[in-house]
């Protein structure tokens, strides 16, 4: 009787032995995924960048990150990361209840072998044509005294006012903002998808004047309510003027990484007068994706 019942637990190691052995065999081999990019910059708290892959179609995650420090390496399935043919980095909540991806995508780019050259510019928007033009000029009071103290992204060049702003319609998920930086403070002008109508918060700005809502173009003017540490109305000359483009909804109050116009006023500007705007400090985020 002994004999058998060491028998039979021969024969159940033996065949759970073999069981491991199987499920070892069967189960998923994970590859390495590596991101080289340029140009992004720490999320916050609130949200965190998270890479996809394209796999007949579908996104597969291949994990969420904070730090901006790179290359950073991510193990993904063998298998859908041969299978891939595109490589996608999108900004998503931190805490996220949604598993598909969001639609503030900053990154893209096809698989060609085992390398992927990514870009904004396929999945944003491509500024290499965005101009623009801006005054100072403070027409939502009554007061002449003070109009270096408001910006306007308009053209008035011609003795009419047309929109100052040449952008690219922008994907969904983001939004351009305009800004004047004083003494290093980024102060929002408002948000706006279309540069020929006035911004989001043309009727509700607390910075605005009483008298109106100004012209139906993007722009601020800097009269009251002035931030702790900032007296309005103010200069705008030195100030730096900036169209930057954000996610939406919103990652941080400071302006966001793509900056695609900038200018410094000049410090002998005149108001009312049409000044063309350059080049911002980075118009576009790119990098490598390598799969081995």
């Amino acid at each position: 009787m002994k004999k058998k019942m060491i028998l039979g637990v021969l024969a159940l190691g033996m065949i759970a032995s073999s069981c491991s052995s199987d499920d070892d065999n069967s189960s998923p081999t994970n590859s390495n995924l590596t991101l080289n990019l340029d140009g992004l910059e720490a999320l916050g708290n609130n949200f965190v960048y998270e890479g996809w892959i394209i796999v007949d179609g579908s996104p597969v995650s291949t994990g969420t990150f904070s730090s901006v420090d790179f290359p950073q390496t991510f193990s993904v399935n063998s298998t859908q990361l041969e299978a891939a043919n595109t490589f996608v980095l999108s900004i998503e909540p931190a805490v996220d209840m949604d598993p598909a991806p969001a639609a503030t995508k900053i990154l893209a780019g096809d698989f060609s072998g085992t390398t992927a050259s990514v870009n904004s510019n396929s999945i944003v928007a491509d500024f290499g044509a965005s101009t623009g033009t801006y005054i100072l000029a403070t027409p939502t009071d009554t007061d002449d005294t003070n109009e270096e103290s408001g910006v306007w992204f308009l053209d008035n060049s011609t003795g009419s006012a047309v929109a100052g702003l040449n952008l690219p319609t922008l994907a969904d998920g983001w939004i351009y903002e305009g800004w004047a930086v004083l003494d290093g403070t980024p102060i929002s002008t408002g948000t706006f998808l279309d540069p020929t109508t006035a911004d989001d918060n043309a009727a509700t700005s607390i910075f605005k004047g009483d008298a109106g809502n100004g012209p139906n173009y993007p722009g601020e003017d800097y009269l009251q309510n002035a931030p702790e540490g900032m007296t309005f109305p103010t200069d705008l000359k030195g100030a730096t003027i900036v169209i930057s483009v954000e996610p939406s909804p919103d990652n941080d109050p400071a302006p966001f990484t793509l900056k695609p116009l900038a200018h410094v006023v000049p410090d002998d500007a005149m108001t009312h007068t049409a000044i063309t705007m350059g080049s911002g400090p980075i118009s576009v985020v790119s990098g490598t994706v390598i799969r081995n």
